[in-house]
């Protein structure tokens, strides 16, 4: 009976995100970093993407030109397709981004030029999670990409750590 209740509260919340998903589809016109690009839909708007799941080097940290190049070679000019789901508080789509059955999050990944952003981890499904993961555990054991750097900072701290020094001034 348990068993039963867990699958079917499964089945709702798979056909619960189903039912919220969206998905934009055109051509990356633009990069901002290693994990942001810019869309030109099919309609002529053009959005802000932030790749879900995947947390890329900030501009003043090593790697960061390095991961806007990868991910340059893997979007851009190309027609992608957005999977997202909701907006971050900058008003950009958060989502995960693929040329045809290429996962350009995954690949940034694989590539050493991102981490997985685990903080976020719970937005993702199960097997991307599980893949990200890897793919990161992977990357770090060989010294792929960033991961050759002997300590590289995660974005999210080195963001956390500039925006203490901007309030100690």
């Amino acid at each position: 009976m348990i068993f039963l209740g867990s699958l079917l509260a499964g089945f709702l919340l798979v056909l619960h995100s189903a039912a919220y998903a969206e998905t934009l589809v055109g051509e990356v016109v633009g990069l901002v970093d290693g994990d942001t690009v810019a869309v030109l839909a099919t309609n002529k708007v053009i959005h802000k993407i932030r790749i879900a799941g995947i947390d890329a080097p900030e501009k003043p940290q090593p790697f960061a030109g390095q991961s806007r190049q990868r991910l340059a070679d893997l979007v851009f000019r190309k027609q992608v397709i957005v999977d997202w789901h909701k907006t971050d508080r900058y008003g950009r789509i958060i989502g995960k981004v693929s040329v045809g059955d290429v996962d350009a999050g995954l690949e940034q990944i694989r590539a050493g030029m991102a981490w997985h952003y685990k903080q976020y981890a719970h937005e993702q499904s199960p097997e991307d999670r599980d893949i990200y993961s890897a793919a990161e555990d992977l990357a770090r054991q060989n010294r792929i990409g960033l991961w050759r750097h002997e300590e590289p900072v995660a974005p999210w701290k080195f963001r956390r750590a500039a925006a203490r020094t901007d309030r100690d001034r």
